[in-house]
This record gives C-alpha cells, sequence and structure tokens, in this order.
C-alpha cells in the first residue's frame, strides 16, 4: 500500500466539474486524513436552524451566522463543534486540529471554554471518504486541495467562501473564482 500524505488542516474546494450535488461549490476542512480515510466538514453550507434550537447553551458562543452548518452527508443527527483559539494552549474541551482551528467537545459546559472560544461553528453530520477514495476522487480532478486560514471556519458570509478561498490562492485557481453558477447561460 502506498504512503498517503497527510491533508489533515487543508480545504478540498469542490471543482466546478464535481457533479455531486451534496459538495457543489463546497469548502471543506479536512479535520483527518490518513491511510484508513479522511473525514471534514463543509463550511459554507449554513442551515436555517439556530443553534440556539439544538444546542441553546452554546448559541451565546456560536459565531455570526448564529446557525447550524450541514457539515456534509454523513451521520445528520450528530454535531460537531469547530472554534479558533490562538495560541500554544488550549483550554479543556478543545482538541488542536490544525494551527489555531480545533473541535470543541460539545458535552462540556460552554462556561469552561467561553472565555478562549474565537469563531465556534456547529456543524450537523460530516463528511467522509474509506480509505483511497478521497485520492481517487483527486486523480479524478474532483477537488482542489489548498491551505486553509483560521479565519475560513468562522468565514461571515459562508455562500462567498467557495470564491473567496479560490480569489486568494496565487495561480490559475484564482480564475476558476469567475467560473458561472450556470455556464450553460453564457
Amino acid at each position: 500500500m502506498t504512503e498517503v500524505s497527510s491533508l489533515t488542516g487543508r480545504l478540498l474546494v469542490a471543482t466546478p466539474a464535481l457533479a455531486d450535488p451534496n459538495f457543489d461549490r463546497a469548502v471543506v476542512l479536512l479535520l483527518d486524513h490518513d491511510e484508513q480515510g479522511s473525514l471534514g466538514v463543509v463550511l459554507n453550507r449554513p442551515t436555517p436552524v439556530g443553534v440556539g434550537d439544538v444546542l441553546l447553551p452554546w448559541a451565546p458562543l456560536a459565531g455570526s451566522p448564529g446557525v447550524v452548518f450541514q457539515g456534509g452527508p454523513v451521520a445528520m443527527d450528530s454535531a460537531l463543534g469547530l472554534a479558533v483559539i490562538p495560541g500554544e494552549e488550549g483550554p479543556l474541551g478543545w482538541r488542536r486540529v490544525h494551527g489555531a482551528i480545533g473541535l470543541v467537545d460539545l458535552e462540556m459546559p460552554p462556561e469552561l471554554l467561553a472565555a478562549a472560544l474565537g469563531g465556534l461553528r456547529i456543524f450537523a453530520g460530516y463528511s467522509g471518504w474509506g480509505p483511497g477514495q478521497l485520492e481517487s476522487e483527486l486523480g479524478e480532478g474532483a477537488w482542489y486541495v489548498v491551505e486553509s486560514e483560521p479565519g475560513d471556519v468562522s468565514f461571515p458570509d459562508p455562500e462567498r467562501l467557495w470564491r473567496a478561498v479560490l480569489r486568494r490562492q496565487r495561480s490559475d485557481l484564482a480564475m476558476v473564482a469567475t467560473y458561472p453558477d450556470d455556464p450553460s447561460l453564457n
């Protein structure tokens, strides 16, 4: 078996050619990637459900918009919390994933983490790939892989995140941001 270079902490940005409606113009933050498979959350799929409707104690800490995001098509009845905490040490109840980005233990009392949290987002479900599945999709050209930035987790206008991430690339990818929503209308 070939060794898998970890993409944990990187973004998967859906190419315009990706046909899966679950990932149309999706920006996925990879939380884990190794030879066992990959797990991430879609950062730009807000739902109409308020955080207070499902996790009331966490609602005051949720960034704007204060809604639950659809993290992906897997386990939609589960919740994941992501937050940015700068510095070397994070509080009890937070586990670093990459850089300042980490997972929040939503079973902890929110007041224990409140002072340290920045940019909390709640995700229903996640995106997952079995061993070799993501590598196959990358080989087919379904995803662009780019560096994440801490602000991606709490981007204030999630519907614009796909274009914003592409625009900041210092390559031909920046031009993809201008790709029309429906190329058949050209």
